[in-house]
């Protein structure tokens, strides 16, 4: 799956040359494309792709709440669900680090898009530090154990690694060692998840047009998450169009 985090960007002018620059540079695609707008151009978006027939482009969300209630500003996985989402993001690392998410914290809210049936699209990542001390297996492991340890995985769930040293910075890891960093994580996830399942792994962190070839020649690199390069539709569509060729 390719998806597309406009984190916190857009307008409705902008979502409207958005697909239009999408629809005239995609190729026949054949891949599940995700876009994750802001929360307030969600229903604007999914009425331009369904008016425009693209049927692969699915709707999703940035972020997801703990329940409903007493959460001032929290929009919940049942939300979400009412706004025919197909998924959320979770766990991302501008969320660990501005918002002081923990791993507890993002499992309430995998379970709580369990429940509602969303996919949900997991973070995980080391910082550069780590990177630097050799240890980003282990904080990848600590990471995936403790938001999925012993957990039912009853659909689809995807996990996106992504380097926090490499987001937005236009630095990006070799692709060798991210096909290898997926294929640990895939073990793992399979280890610490109850009905041992196995998911895709897509890379996020500075992907664009030029480089996205490379990481999409690897066997374990199912995907990306792609943040400022999608805000182009035209680029997202030239880096959907990479994918098609390698799969």
């Amino acid at each position: 799956m390719i998806i597309a985090n406009f984190k916190s960007n857009g307008s409705e002018q902008m979502i409207v040359r958005w697909v239009q620059d999408f629809i005239s540079n995609i190729d026949n695609n054949h891949t599940t494309l995700g876009i994750a707008p802001p929360y307030t151009y969600i229903e604007k978006l999914e009425r331009l792709l369904s008016d425009a027939n693209q049927n692969n482009l699915k709707v999703g969300a940035q972020d997801v709440g703990v329940g409903s209630g007493a959460k001032t500003g929290s929009v919940s996985s049942s939300m979400l669900a009412d706004l025919n989402c197909n998924f959320a993001i979770i766990g991302h690392s501008e969320r660990r680090k501005i918002f002081n998410e923990s791993n507890e914290l993002i499992r309430e809210k995998l379970k709580n898009l369990i429940s509602s049936k969303l996919t949900p699209v997991l973070c995980v990542g080391e910082s550069y530090s780590d990177f630097e001390n050799k240890k980003t297996l282990i904080t990848i492991k600590e990471q995936l154990n403790e938001c999925l340890l012993d957990i039912h995985i009853p659909q689809d769930i995807i996990i996106a690694y992504e380097p926090l040293w490499a987001i937005g910075s236009g630095k990006t890891p070799n692709p060798t060692d991210v096909n290898e960093i997926n294929e640990y994580i895939k073990d793992v996830v399979q280890s610490a998840t109850s009905n041992n399942y196995v998911p895709s792994v897509c890379y996020g962190g500075s992907v664009d047009v030029a480089n996205a070839g490379s990481f999409f020649d690897c066997s374990n690199i199912d995907g990306a998450l792609v943040g400022g390069a999608s805000l182009d539709g035209k680029k997202f569509a030239l880096i959907a169009n990479e994918f098609n060729r390698n799969n």
